[in-house]
């Protein structure tokens, strides 16, 4: 069976990469290892580096994107990564083209300078939801313009992860580049697994936690949320029965008194452990993330890609490359 090579830039703590390869056990369910394998790595940040390299082979190199020595990288089918999307912004050129207000913006043509470089056989690129709204909806389609003029045909699809085996409500925008219209044609994306029967939060809670006053906001606080509680909406409990809302990379700082999702057990209320924030992204249990302090554990998970949703998307990728029929309607598709 034929192997994908990855590229995988901005890696972060490897939920990405992770689904990518396979290979892994969640919630009692085996996800299979892919034809895949990671031949180069990076991202800025060192905390994630060093979850990422307790847990993988090739180890992530730590530097930033726009040092990338391209004609350096080892052959690779596959250019992968979750790019910054900070700042976007419509500059008042002629013709238009992206502008930004912060250097993070700019990183997403990092990627498209390896592909117009390498010319991979696929790119898999994502992002959140708020990129296909960005700058009054201009955004969006420019990046799109720009992985085109690459030299590469584009599908694209907003997912959601509790459609895939996934706790949590965590919407993404998938795009996914093929350099051969043959593998274009071929492809496409994904049926939901669990779109009628989602998993549910009490899935991945420790309950053990239930019992250490570390994890518990203080009555201060919680009397500070219950007086505004009515009118602002605060103090987001979740529903054991249903999937969890979207974590974010501020786990370390959640608050009552902002959108973030708690947990309510009696009438105390308490933030979720790292590990739990970890199920609740489907990373399994044996993903070590002890190698950095819980604040980092927190910023690293809450960034990550879902690598239960990633596998499934792989999966179809694979599919075409080792040339099995995928009788899936097209979905969204430009």
């Amino acid at each position: 069976m034929e192997k994908i090579r990855v590229v995988s830039l901005f890696c972060g703590c490897g939920g990405l990469d992770l689904g990518l390869l396979g290979g892994f056990d969640y919630l009692g369910k085996q996800y299979d290892k892919l034809p895949t394998e990671i031949v180069y790595a990076s991202d800025f940040d060192k905390y994630c580096a060093e979850i990422y390299n307790q847990n993988f082979d090739t180890k992530c190199v730590v530097d930033d994107v726009r040092n990338l020595k391209i004609n350096e990288l080892p052959d690779f089918d596959l250019l992968a990564g979750g790019f910054p999307c900070q700042s976007f912004s419509i500059s008042a050129q002629n013709p238009p083209r992206l502008g930004y207000k912060d250097e993070r913006g700019k990183l997403f043509f990092e990627m498209v300078k390896v592909l117009k470089e390498r010319q991979p056989r696929f790119f898999v690129a994502e992002n959140v939801k708020g990129l296909l709204s960005a700058n009054k909806g201009q955004a969006f389609p420019m990046i799109i313009r720009e992985f085109a003029n690459a030299g590469y045909k584009i599908k694209y699809h907003l997912f959601n992860a509790s459609n895939y085996g996934v706790p949590q409500k965590r919407e993404r925008v998938i795009i996914i580049g093929f350099r051969n219209e043959d593998d274009y044609n071929k492809f496409n994306f994904p049926y939901p697994t669990t779109n009628y029967k989602k998993v549910a939060l009490k899935e991945v809670i420790d309950y053990e936690a239930n019992n250490e006053a570390k994890w518990f906001f203080s009555e201060k606080a919680v009397a500070g949320m219950l007086a505004v509680k009515e009118k602002m909406n605060k103090g987001r409990a979740q529903n054991l029965d249903l999937p969890c809302n979207t974590i974010s990379s501020h786990l370390a700082k959640v608050s009552l008194n902002s959108t973030d999702p708690v947990l309510k057990i009696a009438e105390r209320y308490r933030r979720f452990t790292p590990r739990e924030c970890a199920r609740i992204q489907s990373f399994p249990d044996s993903y070590k993330l002890d190698s950095v302090s819980e604040i980092r554990q927190y910023k690293a998970i809450g960034n990550a890609v879902p690598p239960v949703l990633m596998w499934n998307i792989a999966k179809a990728l694979t599919k075409v490359v080792n040339s099995i029929d995928i009788s899936v309607p097209m979905r969204i598709a430009i």
